[in-house]
């Protein structure tokens, strides 16, 4: 599932890829693929923006089996007992069996729809209402206890029995909810665009507590929840878009500390090990380690391009998605950067989306400050190949889509 455990802590028990040899295999989809892949029973399991879920045979990457929904997945799936669960644009929830691609069962929600704010980032008209193209994710769900829990453009925090789809318990929050739910001693952790984080009964949808965080009315851009928690050693962590990154007590929900980064939102979802938490910013393109405790930091990396892409751990190394298209592998002994690796569209394109420094050009791609040239800039942008699917890691392989339609497998 994605994050790896139902408590969503990004660590996978794994080789890893100390030294890169190169592609193993890649498989093409005619969609960007924003979700993040699952491994399960010899497959790969993962969802495109052509309304495609596939299941791929591991060790070759050829297809299996594809099931078509009425819109774009960019839901990360989940796979258990020989069931994948994910989620698609069309307002669905499905559940198929993960051999064949048949349909167990599916539910719907009212619909989906992405976060919406006048005057959005600055753009015109001001006086106008615009959906975000920065809510880019749709939740993706965790399987636990014979239920299967996850967040919708509804604004409803839905748990359903994982057998037959029948409704548990849903829980209405103020807004969307395209974070990912972690679970941890009988508790939900989810963050909702309405800025509130919450915890829930996992048992019952009973809300526990809820933590206020940031608010913008002006242009929404410093407010919202997209980050998935993350819970160890009774503290969950999360990023905001009003450039947090936080730590609750998970019992309580007090905050234990925020480590700031100054307008920088934090989209990615933490990864957390041995006492640290790693995460990166978007704008300020930074990558962080902090004491898990006490969120002091304890070192810190400068990379060149905002990143949405969670970060995955094997071992002492370190996989981080990067919208130049790079993958970039942190050596977390040495506190440096060891190898990275560049999708096919990048290499191609990313030279000119890029200033001489190797920093994102956006003047090349955005142009009258208006909202539809901010979704042209955006899509032009894409074109780079960017990364924003999270990296999963069985074995000596490390597999992650990318927005050139691709699903790579590297080892």
């Amino acid at each position: 599932m994605f994050r790896g455990n139902p408590s969503h802590t990004g660590v996978y028990d794994a080789l890893g890829v100390p030294k890169l040899t190169g592609v193993k295999w890649r498989f093409h989809t005619n969609g960007y693929i924003l979700s993040s892949p699952a491994v399960a029973a010899a497959a790969a399991y993962v969802g495109s923006t052509d309304g495609n879920l596939y299941s791929l045979e591991l060790a070759s990457g050829t297809q299996k089996w594809k099931f078509k929904t009425g819109a774009r997945v960019v839901s990360s799936p989940a796979v258990e007992n020989g069931v994948v669960y994910f989620g698609s644009y069309d307002g669905n929830f499905y559940a198929v069996d993960a051999g064949t691609g048949q349909l167990k069962w599916k539910f719907a929600t009212p619909g989906e729809r992405r976060f919406a704010g006048k005057h959005l980032h600055g753009t015109l008209p001001a006086g106008e209402t615009m959906p975000d193209p920065f809510d880019c994710y749709m939740s993706s769900p965790v399987v636990s206890g014979g239920k299967v829990y996850f967040g919708s453009g509804d604004g409803n925090v839905y748990a359903l029995d994982a057998a037959s789809g029948t409704v548990s318990w849903k829980f209405q929050t103020g807004d969307v909810v395209h974070a990912s739910p972690a679970i941890s001693d009988g508790t939900v952790f989810v963050g909702s665009w309405d800025s509130y984080f919450y915890a829930l009964d996992a048992a019952t949808g009973k809300e526990k507590w809820k933590f206020k965080t940031g608010e913008d009315h002006e242009i929404y851009n410093q407010v919202g929840i997209q980050s998935s928690a993350a819970v160890a050693d009774g503290i969950v962590y999360f990023g905001c878009r009003d450039s947090n990154l936080y730590a609750l007590d998970a019992r309580t929900g007090e905050k234990k500390w925020a480590h700031n980064n100054k307008g920088s939102w934090v989209i990615v979802s933490p990864a957390v090990k041995d006492g640290k938490v790693y995460f990166a910013t978007s704008d300020s393109a930074m990558f962080h380690a902090v004491d898990a405790k006490s969120g002091a930091q304890i070192f810190s990396l400068k990379l060149t391009w905002p990143m949405f892409g969670s970060p995955a751990i094997a071992g002492d190394l370190l996989y981080q998605p990067s919208e130049d298209g790079k993958l970039h592998t942190i050596d977390l002994k040495t506190q440096k950067p060891s190898w990275e690796f560049q999708t096919e569209a990048s290499q191609q394109n990313l030279a000119a989306f890029s200033t001489p420094d190797g920093k994102p050009n956006y003047a090349a791609a955005f142009t009258e400050n208006f909202y539809e040239n901010m979704i042209i800039g955006v899509n032009e942008m894409y074109s780079v190949g960017m990364i924003f699917s999270s990296p999963v890691i069985v074995d000596d392989v490390i597999y992650f889509g990318g927005m050139d339609g691709n699903l790579y497998a590297i080892h």
